[in-house]
């Protein structure tokens, strides 16, 4: 072998080498480019404690830019296995608060124990279901996870997936 083919043999290799880091490094970037940013990864959980609501109290948050419904349920209101989060001898229900006609957000109107939306006349009972107008589907139920007396909506948890396949 001539120096002049070791030459071009060793040229040939480090080539190869400096080729293979590049990529590998190439991959290490494009994947933190699809990785979402960490602003954007605690943007997509919200957490709601749940303990100091009282009896019949409706109160709305936001995830995700969406309206979020949680009615604690009174004690003499029906139950719905299919629809309600039970948190110890509490239940409640928690819904998105998009009318599932066209997007309207519905109002919470306690006199009639149900959610209106006044653009078409929609009307949702108290666990979100569509009892009149045309809304074609109940109140969509945001994906949740519970810890202790905390919601976490944004988190998928056991009860989450209970509820999903019944409701």
């Amino acid at each position: 072998m001539s120096v002049k083919q070791e030459r071009r043999d060793f040229i040939g290799i480090a080539f190869g080498a400096v080729a293979a880091v590049g990529g590998a490094f190439s991959l290490v970037a494009m994947k933190k480019t699809w990785d979402p940013l960490p602003s954007v990864k605690a943007a997509g959980f919200t957490t709601v404690d749940l303990s100091p609501m009282k009896d019949g109290e409706m109160r709305q948050v936001e995830w995700r830019k969406k309206p979020i419904f949680i009615l604690k349920k009174d004690p003499n209101s029906p139950a719905n296995d299919n629809r309600d989060i039970k948190i110890g001898n509490d239940r409640y229900t928690v819904v998105i608060g998009l009318c599932t006609h066209l997007g309207c957000i519905p109002e919470w109107k306690s006199s009639k124990n149900a959610f209106i939306c006044a653009c078409h006349g929609g009307e949702f009972d108290a666990d979100g279901l569509n009892v009149f107008g045309p809304p074609p589907r109940p109140l969509d139920i945001p994906p949740f996870k519970i810890d202790g007396t905390k919601l976490v909506l944004g988190e998928t948890g056991p009860e989450y997936n209970k509820l999903v396949g019944k409701a």
